[in-house]
Parts: C-alpha cells; structure tokens; sequence
C-alpha cells in the first residue's frame, strides 16, 4: 500500500472516532508499526492530526462516534479490479424474479452495475447501492429502517420490528471484515447485529471476499463457517484458505480479474 493510501485511511479513521491507535492502524493497512508511526509524525508535522501515545486523533475530535470501519469512499479505492470480477460472478447466480439481500460494502456495491438490466426484488441496507439502483435500474428496492451511517453509507437500526422480518430472500450476499476457522468476522457489535437479522431471512449466504480478507482478524464473530453456503474469492487466495473452506463443506467460486485492471490499481504500465 502506497504512503499517500496509507495516510488518507488515517485521516479517515480519525475523522470519526475520538482516538485511532496504532494497532488499529496496522490492522486496517497491512503495515508495520514503524510504519504507520512514521505517517503518523507526518501529518502531525502536517499540522493534519495530533499524534498522541499509542496513536493520533482529529484535530476536532468528533462529538458523536460511528461505526467501526474505513469509510465507504477509502475502501473503494482498494482491490477494485477483485472486486468487480467478485460482484459480477455473483450477479451471474442470479435470475430475474429472485427475491435477493444485500449487505452493504465496497465489494457488494460493485454488483450494481450488472443488476442495471435485472428485475429483481432486493432489501439492501445500503444506501449507495439502494441510489444506484433506483437511478440506473427496475428492480424493486427495499430498504429497512433506521440510522443512515454516511461514512459506510449503512442504514442500521437497532430495532426489531423493521421491515427486515418480513423479507425472504433466496440468497443473501454479504462481505466481512476477515475470515477464519472459527467463522465470519466484523469488526462492530452493531453491525453484526444488523447483518445477523438479515441472515436469518435468507435460505443461503454467498460471501463476496477479495483475497485480502483472509488476512484479516477481528475480535467479533458474526457466524459460523457452516452457515455460509458459498465463498466467491479473487485467484489471490492461498491455498491454505481454500483448504480451509473446503473443509468447512463451504462451496468456492474463485474468479480471475482483469489483468488490465490489476496492472492500473498497481499503477504499472
């Protein structure tokens, strides 16, 4: 990850939350401490964030904290080229007359454009993708109540007489924050409550995960890996993750980018 990436995911992190440490950091970027303690002393040299002990935070810090997680805007600047491969293989296991969810996320919101020309009905608790949709589609939009949360532009209620139990979906597309052995992982108590009450009203769940996400721990568990009916990944996968799925019973769909893509993202010729 580049420096200037590296330091717009600070600045995003801080602009929501009263403190990021450090740890949080590395988490988020994939870099070492001594690195992100570098970016750090230079945005504070910047005069962009104070650095404190063990992290940095807003030079106004927020009065009001959201949810954890990198904005909407930060993280679909990253592996853009996995996840359009990723969105459009799930897409491609739909069909017009479905009644499908789906979560909100940078990987899930690449699926809009090929649901352009589909006639579906779909409960998503996004709010770029529910736009989208009604901008650039016919298929019928859903959205369930509650609090739109514009840095992961979400729409998340705490509550739960919402329109959520009364939708039945035949699939349920979703990513997470990493996977593991113990099962699917995010990174926020609300979130996971949101995203369990969506679960519950669809016959299967397909996760739409870039390779990156194995890397990837939290200390929150969302759900099993045997609840996940299908995993569609990115040719990045090892394959020690792939043997792990496969010896959950989980179904893998691993797709190829588009090498022109890959080769723009990485910024080489």
């Amino acid at each position: 990850m580049h420096e200037i990436e590296r330091q717009r995911i600070i600045l995003s992190e801080i602009a929501d939350r009263p403190v990021v440490t450090v740890g949080q950091l590395v988490e988020l970027t994939g870099a070492s401490e001594a690195t992100i303690r570098r970016d750090i002393n230079a945005l504070h040299q910047d005069g962009k964030l104070h650095k404190v002990r063990g992290g940095a935070e807003a030079l106004h810090p927020p009065q009001l904290v959201g949810i954890g997680g990198r904005h909407f805007a930060v993280s679909e600047e990253m592996n853009v080229a996995q996840k359009r491969a990723i969105a459009k293989a799930a897409v491609d296991l739909c069909e017009d007359g479905d009644s499908i969810i789906i979560n909100g996320g940078t990987t899930t919101f690449q699926m809009v454009d090929h649901l352009a020309s589909r006639r579906m009905q779909i409960l998503t608790n996004s709010f770029a993708i529910a736009e989208t949709l009604v901008r650039t589609s016919k298929n019928t939009i859903i959205l369930p109540g509650g609090a739109v949360y514009r840095e992961q532009s979400l729409i998340l209620s705490p509550f739960e007489n919402d329109v959520t139990r009364n939708f039945y979906a035949r699939r349920m597309f979703m990513s997470a924050q990493g996977v593991s052995p113990i099962g699917i992982m995010e990174g926020d108590p609300l979130l996971i409550q949101a995203e369990q009450k969506l679960i519950n009203q669809a016959d299967e769940l397909i996760l739409l995960l870039d390779s990156s996400k194995f890397e990837r721990r939290s200390s929150l568990i969302l759900c099993a890996l045997d609840r996940v009916g299908m995993i569609i990944t990115d040719n990045g996968i090892k394959n020690s993750d792939a043997k792990l799925i496969g010896e959950a019973g989980v179904r893998l769909l691993v797709v190829e980018p588009d090498p022109t893509e890959v080769s723009e993202a990485m910024g080489t010729p």
